[in-house]
């Protein structure tokens, strides 16, 4: 980030910035999980987030693979396009990606220790 506290208004209308609350946790120790068979691109998730920790883009091969019928079926609707997470060492578990995301395909999780 630049230095400047960021502030935006999430679509379910929780509000956030990087100076302070509600995304004021540790960094590192929760990172969060995308759920393939549920996302749908809706970027919700790269919305909220202050940190920078997610961006959509197109379904790796690996993962289309992995993907159920149903999951293929939905990203094929969306583009075979998801949201990834790019810096998972950035989250601070504020837990805005997760009440921004509409088919509830985010969760945290503990990060591995070092």
């Amino acid at each position: 980030m630049n230095g400047a506290p960021f502030t935006q208004k999430s679509p379910r209308g929780l509000m956030q910035n990087d100076a302070g609350s509600p995304c004021n946790g540790q960094a590192g120790r929760l990172a969060p999980v995308i759920d393939r068979n549920r996302c749908e691109a809706k970027g919700g998730c790269v919305q909220v987030c202050p940190f920078g920790v997610f961006e959509i883009r197109l379904l790796e091969p690996s993962d289309r693979t992995a993907l159920s019928l149903r999951g293929r079926i939905k990203a094929w609707a969306h583009g075979n396009r998801q949201a990834y997470v790019v810096r998972p060492d950035e989250c601070h578990a504020c837990r805005l990606c997760v009440e921004a995301c509409p088919e509830a395909a985010i969760r945290l999780m503990p990060r591995p220790a070092a």
